[in-house]
């Protein structure tokens, strides 16, 4: 495992990346609506990006990958792949996951956006998917260790009824999308690699309403749940300060939850 300590004119570049790419979720506050296909929101961001903030969507390209973000709806955990087929529908519930690149540096953040008519337990998971996130980002500092992620997000999400997907995970990033280490979403607090300042890397719990198995369509990327049932993501991605930790893509919603 070789994991980047980013310097000082390191973390200032990833920075602006993180709050570009806010500013991107914010656009989409007033964008995403029923009747609107992921195709449409795909492309809205693509535009914003390039055009608007003068960067570029990190993920186009990626191992092929043509889109500027994934649209995972309802069963879908992660990696759905846009389509002018699909318009989201009043019960849906929707992870746009996005990355964006500038001046050589990427950061990785993902929100739910749920629909006026999405039943209670849909916001129900929802909202514990978002706390089981949280929860994790609170035990980055230095010293402590990656088994405490993962540890404070299943301790969350199992006492609601829920289970972690095992077979996707947080990741380091910086000039690269996917750098050491991993970090995974379950585990043994106290156990695992030590955190040290100047690290960075992304906390992206996927969480099912039901079983924790996935499977994987026929285009090869989108991932579901096989009982079919609700899966929700949040993400961000952190700097690992000398006292604690930074959310480097922190949305204007959420500056009083540091």
């Amino acid at each position: 495992m070789q994991v980047n300590i980013k310097t000082t004119k390191e973390i200032e570049l990833m920075r602006e990346s993180g709050k570009l790419l806010a500013e991107v979720f914010h656009m989409l506050d007033g964008f995403v609506q029923e009747g609107i296909s992921t195709l449409e929101i795909n492309n809205h961001v693509d535009n914003f990006i390039r055009n608007t903030l003068n960067a570029r969507p990190a993920s186009v390209g990626q191992y092929g990958y043509q889109f500027a973000l994934n649209s995972s709806v309802n069963e879908v955990i992660c990696h759905g792949v846009p389509h002018d087929s699909y318009k989201l529908k009043s019960r849906d519930i929707i992870n746009l996951d996005i990355t964006l690149e500038k001046n050589g540096f990427i950061a990785d953040s993902s929100k739910m956006y749920v629909m006026s008519e999405a039943s209670p337990l849909a916001k129900r998971l929802v909202k514990t998917t978002y706390e089981a996130m949280w929860a994790g980002i609170k035990k980055v500092k230095p010293g402590a260790t990656l088994g405490d992620i993962g540890a404070a997000i299943q301790t969350v999400a199992q006492s609601n009824g829920y289970s972690v997907v095992k077979e996707f995970c947080g990741h380091g990033i910086g000039r690269e999308m996917h750098e050491d280490p991993q970090v995974l979403h379950f585990g043994e607090a106290g156990t695992g690699l030590a955190l040290q300042a100047g690290m960075t890397f992304t906390i992206e719990p996927m969480i099912n309403q039901g079983k924790a198995k996935t499977k994987t369509k026929k285009d090869g990327w989108t991932v579901i749940t096989a009982d079919k049932k609700l899966s929700a993501q949040w993400e961000h991605t952190i700097l690992v300060t000398q006292t604690g930790y930074d959310v480097l893509t922190l949305r204007q919603e959420e500056a009083n939850l540091i």
